[in-house]
């Protein structure tokens, strides 16, 4: 699937790197009849606190609500787990990226808020911006 969107997966580092660390943490899909429209893996990091580590919907699949509802049943195992904040990393305004534009727009438009900026995390070209979901 990652494979499906080179805009946000074109390292194919960072890219095998998600894959390798997806594979120990929980996986949340969502199905389109027979198809896996999209899906998201969860790392927890707190007490208090899960980190969507990574998140793809097939670009077929693109604003038809599958990104809403996989964070949605993130904050729904959050919550069912005791924890307060969802929260994702992300590609800072700072880098002019009009897919990560799309990105954080949507990351706002399901609950989260922008805290704060790490110019160098990744590296300077690559601002990190962390991004939380209070829960309820």
């Amino acid at each position: 699937m990652l494979d499906d969107l080179p805009e946000w997966f074109g390292i194919p580092e960072a890219k095998d790197a998600y894959v390798a660390g997806a594979d120990t943490l929980p996986m949340l899909s969502c199905r389109a009849g027979s198809d896996i429209a999209g899906f998201l893996s969860l790392k927890p990091q707190t007490a208090a606190a899960a980190e969507i580590y990574v998140m793809g919907v097939r670009r077929s699949f693109h604003r038809q609500g599958i990104g809403r509802a996989l964070t949605d049943a993130a904050a729904r195992w959050a919550v069912g787990r005791g924890l307060r904040f969802l929260t994702v990393k992300t590609l800072a305004a700072d880098n002019p990226d009009p897919h990560y534009a799309l990105t954080r727009r949507f990351y706002e438009a399901v609950g989260f808020l922008p805290l704060e900026v790490f110019p160098a995390l990744w590296d300077e070209r690559n601002p990190c911006l962390l991004m939380v979901r209070p829960l309820d």
